[in-house]
């Protein structure tokens, strides 16, 4: 006997398509299986693999040397595995965890099922009391996030970070960028006592979804938000301007942005991934003379001296906490298009061509949406 399974693949730059392929049976010992329920679409992350701008394709990653090097073998195509927000329910298993029906959150890629290992994959329960479909953001995406307000707190306090306020409470807090990341952040901040939070995104779209979370929104082509905000938040002489300012576009022009946002030595926690560098970033004006810093946190470390304390475990437990805060918003604002996966290549290509905006599409596997 053997099993089904529908896998999205990026074939070339600009064309996805569907694959079948089978996996045998019976099932071996230790492994589980699990069908899809939900599969989120990281759009900043996975079009570049679909528009093939991921460095990934065209030099591979050393992990040793910290570097990407063109003489290793890169990813290149067909992409086969590729996006980290999957919500799946256990349908067999002959190990000890997780159970048959177990609804877990995963990272194995756009595909209707998955054979996992759970000591080499990383396995999430989904809280019973969590709409399932908030379930796309507990292993992966929201530790991202949580990741953020982390490196905020280190920042703040080093390696004594006791609470992810710690960077946050009583601060002022601008985001550049309110995609998914950008929103996710926002609501942290404010679940752990930001003061004042504010996104600022040129895509009226989005500065739509950011009110309707109930957090102001500014438009960076419309004024200059940098003179606003450093008008409204004054903390002394000479002093103006957001504490923190958590970076959530790809794009240079948003880098230099936050830097211009930030009092005199402050920091910009970036989160964004620059599919293309940064050739515009400034470092002669504000970061030079007002002595900042940018702290990149990528989800693949917490800050120095805080992994035993602050595993990826803890962060999605963090995740869990502000989804059941916030998960009726979110349902109801930033999830914007569900689909079935069979529509996933036709709605890449959309959005790669500029032709539809999504905040949060999620793909379904049982044909509806």
């Amino acid at each position: 006997m053997m099993r089904t399974e529908r896998v999205l693949v990026v074939q070339r730059p600009g064309r996805a398509e569907l694959r079948t392929q089978t996996v045998p049976e019976p099932l071996p010992e230790g492994a589980f299986d699990v069908d899809t329920v939900y599969s989120g679409l990281s759009a900043g992350t996975e079009l570049s693999f679909f528009k093939g701008s991921h460095p990934n394709l065209t030099a591979s990653w050393n992990p040793e040397l910290g570097l990407f090097r063109g003489t290793d073998q890169p990813t290149g195509y067909p992409v086969l595995r590729w996006g980290y927000m999957q919500v799946g329910r256990v349908v067999a298993s002959r190990s000890p965890s997780p159970a048959p029906d177990d609804l877990v959150a995963m990272t194995y890629g756009h595909r209707s099922g998955y054979r996992g290992d759970p000591l080499r994959d990383r396995v999430v329960p989904v809280p019973e009391d969590l709409n399932p479909l908030l379930g796309i953001y507990v292993a992966h995406m929201g530790p991202i996030c949580a990741n953020g307000l982390l490196h905020a707190g280190a920042d703040q306090h080093g390696a004594d970070v006791r609470s992810l306020a710690d960077g946050v409470c009583g601060r002022k807090v601008a985001i550049t960028g309110a995609g998914v990341v950008g929103l996710l952040t926002a609501l942290f901040a404010r679940m752990h006592g930001a003061e004042d939070v504010v996104l600022i995104d040129p895509t009226k779209a989005r500065r739509v979804v950011a009110e309707s979370l109930g957090f102001a929104a500014l438009d960076p082509d419309a004024e200059d938000t940098a003179v606003l905000l450093k008008t409204r938040w004054r903390h002394g002489p000479a002093d103006r301007g957001a504490d923190v300012v958590f970076q959530c576009r790809g794009q240079a022009s948003s880098l230099a942005l936050a830097l211009r946002l930030l009092r005199p030595q402050g920091t910009v926690i970036d989160l964004a991934f620059y599919q293309d560098g940064a050739d515009a970033v400034r470092l002669g004006e504000e970061f030079h003379h007002n002595g900042l810093a940018i702290r990149c946190a990528q989800i693949g470390r917490v800050p120095r001296g805080l992994s035993h304390s602050w595993d990826r475990e803890r962060l999605s437990a963090e995740t869990v906490a502000m989804l059941r805060a916030e998960g009726e918003t979110i349902l109801k604002h930033v999830i914007t298009d569900m689909l079935p996966v069979e529509r996933a290549p036709e709605l890449l290509t959309e959005i790669a061509e500029r032709r539809r905006h999504v905040v949060q599409a999620v793909f379904t596997f049982d044909g509806t949406a």
